[in-house]
């Protein structure tokens, strides 16, 4: 009964990831559009806009996110004790003569005590590549609420990508991009699924004994 819940749990924690219908690109809302102004020089099909930013600033507008992930992290720690004691009572002096009569030590007490210890951690992760996102709220003070995912099928795997994030409009390049560093509350997901991330990931009965649940 128990490993039976156990592969239960490990079927949840493997599971491909699933294509989000709330990652989907928002539209703004269809609007009929004017008849066009056609006249001897003005076109409206063929009009150019000399003036306009190309930069995203509406909702449903395209820009391309430059990921540029790099983050490292170390943390080192040593402890070191020691402690060491040593009492003695030496015999007692009566009338000139000593005892014990062999002048030896009537108790002694030693001790001595110690300790070590020592551990280190690092980590370090690296993520670069783009991704383009579409504007999916522009919010009151005019920032843009940006989500977008990509999906890249290759031989027999699937790769995955999501960001999520909060962007200054100034912070958009001339080219319509952002660095991924300069987007607030960014949350970058990458994962995949497929025969190489299978051959990767241990068996749920080896997650088993290594999970805190393992009583040995």
């Amino acid at each position: 009964m128990i490993f039976c819940s156990v592969a239960a749990l490990a079927g949840c924690a493997t599971s491909a990831p699933r294509i989000d219908p709330a990652w989907s690109p928002t539209m703004p809302i269809s609007q009929e559009a004017p008849p066009p102004a056609d006249g001897s020089i003005y076109h409206d099909a063929q009009s150019m806009e000399l003036f306009s930013d190309p930069r995203a600033h509406r909702v449903g507008d395209i820009l391309t996110i430059v990921l540029a992930e790099n983050t490292q992290a170390s943390k080192k720690a040593s402890t070191s004790t020691s402690k060491k004691d040593d009492t003695s009572l030496g015999g007692a002096t009566l009338w000139g003569k000593t005892f014990p009569l062999n002048g030896g030590k009537i108790a002694s007490l030693s001790g001595e005590r110690g300790f070590d210890g020592s551990g280190s951690s690092s980590q370090s992760n690296q993520l670069t590549g783009q991704i383009t996102v579409t504007v999916a709220q522009r919010l009151s003070n005019g920032n843009l609420v940006l989500r977008g995912e990509k999906w890249l099928t290759i031989n027999q795997g699937r790769e995955l990508v999501r960001i999520a994030g909060i962007a200054r409009p100034q912070d958009i390049g001339p080219d319509n991009t952002i660095l991924s560093t300069r987007i607030a509350n960014a949350q970058i997901t990458y994962t995949g699924s497929g025969t190489l991330a299978d051959a990767n990931t241990q068996g749920w009965l080896s997650r088993f004994f290594n999970s805190k649940w393992m009583p040995f």
